[in-house]
């Protein structure tokens, strides 16, 4: 069984690097990029030009571990919301989505899905 969780992580690697050659994020148009594990989600507005983290979010963080979210479609909406508002405040409105080698469905749709009703185009 564990080699077939490995062969899983292989192929979301190899999946996540073939979509990083087409997918970047300049300045007028960063990178939005999400990353689930067994018990949390990451989402990140990055400018791959500089190399640097604009904006963000994580289910660690003290603000969203009072609400005990869960890796799941709910969690993710509230991430996706999230995201969206702190990138209003550095005024960013346009990004790229870099879904990290996951199907675009479920917690992944979630988060995009959420992030576009709060003002962020794709």
């Amino acid at each position: 069984m564990s080699n077939k969780l490995t062969n899983k992580k292989a192929i979301r690697a190899r999946l996540h690097a073939r979509l990083r050659t087409k997918v970047t994020g300049v300045g007028t148009r960063p990178r939005l990029s999400v990353n689930f594990t067994g018990q949390h989600i990451y989402a990140q507005i990055i400018d791959d030009e500089v190399g640097k983290t604009l904006v963000s979010v994580m289910t660690t963080e003290k603000e969203l571990e009072s609400s005990k979210l869960r890796p799941n479609t709910k969690s993710a909406e509230q991430v996706g919301k999230l995201i969206a508002e702190r990138a209003k405040t550095k005024n960013i409105k346009l990004v790229v989505f870099d879904r990290g080698g996951f199907r675009y469905h479920g917690k992944v749709k979630a988060l995009a899905e959420a992030a576009r009703t709060s003002g962020l185009q794709f």
